[in-house]
């Protein structure tokens, strides 16, 4: 039995893909197959969008807050099949939608993406965890190069025109307060909210 909903906090979070283009070191994939108490997030292979609707259908969306797109992998490895099943959440619910993503939609895709979550996303929230090029690429080792940093930027910032909240985090294990402040200075210049994320081992 696959996990592709699970409970955390005041969320539902879909678990779509294991599949992501980066390999952070901090990331939570290393230490456990599962989080916050779910069931195992490795999938034996990628649920369609109908099962992903399936198991959203399982659970009262008047007691949460909040679906996020955040599993064992990069939710917009499958962005066409992540809005598709927005489009039915919105279709039933007014429940906000968040995606927790590594922001390089762009490069995995080959195009700007930021345009087609216009009224389907309600919040974006991009991983950053570094102020230069090439400390992020030490810590998120991203498959796409060095200039995988430049792009979530320019991705993050695309948002901000067609998503109502941006919001960027860093893991508090991978920066420094002096880190955090010049993060913070790089959120403004967007027009992002940074948010600092405690690490969960």
């Amino acid at each position: 039995m696959m996990t592709i909903t699970y409970p955390v906090k005041n969320g539902i979070y879909v678990n779509m893909t294991n599949r992501c283009p980066c390999a952070c070191t901090f990331c939570l994939r290393h230490n456990s197959d599962s989080v916050y108490g779910s069931e195992p997030l490795w999938l034996d292979r990628e649920p369609t969008v109908k099962e992903v609707c399936d198991s959203i259908d399982t659970w009262d969306l008047s007691k949460y807050d909040e679906v996020v797109f955040c599993g064992y992998g990069e939710p917009t490895e499958r962005l066409d099949d992540l809005l598709e099943v927005a489009k039915y959440i919105k279709s039933k619910s007014d429940i906000k939608i968040r995606i927790n993503t590594n922001g390089l939609a762009d490069l995995i895709w080959g195009e700007k993406t930021a345009p087609k979550l216009k009224g389907l996303i309600d919040t974006v929230s991009v991983s950053l965890n570094a102020t230069n090029k090439e400390d992020y690429f030490k810590v998120v080792r991203p498959k796409f190069g060095i200039e995988s940093y430049d792009a979530m930027l320019r991705f993050t910032k695309d948002c901000v025109d067609y998503v109502p909240n941006v919001v960027m985090t860093v893991v508090d294990v991978v920066t420094s307060p002096e880190q955090q402040e010049l993060s913070r200075k790089i959120c403004e210049s967007i027009g992002a909210t940074l948010r600092i994320r405690p690490f969960e081992s």
